[in-house]
């Protein structure tokens, strides 16, 4: 993602060690019977009267908006995965941090999808003939001022990733289920030049071993999840 210039200072801050204020254990996860390529296929077909729960961050910046997209890239193995990144540690904004593919909309892209399909490509090699997208979610708008549509797609396994070393350190594939699971959706709040932030964080350790390590998804990206699960269990 094109990165901008700030006129006022965006949070430093370790998000780890925020206190966690709740847990979503009393919402039901989405059943694995609604975690297929087929039934995904059919609720974008015919969406639910839903609203999304997060869609406006409290703002850090006075810089002018600017609209952009990502990707939410569901691998289809035998069950479905989120592809995510992890962005370069040389970032001068949101360096290290858990991320979906995506970037500013340039002049040349027809719509969002064009946007999220290009920026894929450029960030990770993902091409367009291994992705079929499914449709859009709401736009979530950044406290960067971003005004970002999520774009929704399966993947083809047999793709081969190229990471943009200026851009990507990483990247690592989550299981839907755990995603589209509230027990692992985290609450926080941080007090940031007066204002009181409210996020999510949904922290993912795969079966690595010793090796094992820690996903610390939140912020934007683990907003738009969140509305991903409303939509799916509406």
């Amino acid at each position: 993602m094109t990165t901008p210039r700030f006129t006022t200072p965006l949070p430093t801050f370790d998000p780890r060690s925020i206190p966690v204020i709740g847990v979503d254990t009393h919402l039901s996860g989405v059943p694995a019977q609604e975690l297929t390529p087929q039934a995904l296929r059919q609720r974008f077909r015919h969406p639910p009267v839903w609203t999304p729960e997060h869609s406006v961050e409290k703002r850090f910046s006075n810089r002018e908006p600017a609209l952009a997209a990502v990707l939410l890239p569901l691998v289809m193995r035998d069950e479905l995965t989120l592809l995510l990144t992890e962005r370069a540690g040389n970032m001068s904004t949101h360096s290290g941090q858990i991320a979906l593919p995506g970037g500013k909309t340039d002049d040349t892209d027809h719509d969002a999808v064009d946007t999220a399909l290009r920026e894929a490509h450029e960030e990770i090699g993902l091409t367009r003939e291994h992705v079929e997208v499914l449709g859009i979610l709401p736009t979530y708008v950044t406290g960067t001022a971003f005004i970002i549509t999520p774009v929704v797609a399966l993947v083809r396994p047999g793709f081969a990733l190229q990471p943009s070393p200026s851009e990507v350190a990483d990247i690592f594939e989550v299981p839907l289920r755990y995603l589209m699971d509230p027990s692992n959706h985290q609450r926080h709040e941080f007090e940031f030049d007066g204002v009181l932030r409210q996020w999510l964080s949904m922290p993912y350790t795969g079966d690595e071993g010793m090796d094992a390590k820690e996903r610390y998804i939140w912020g934007a990206t683990a907003g738009m999840l969140r509305n991903l699960y409303r939509f799916l269990s509406a």
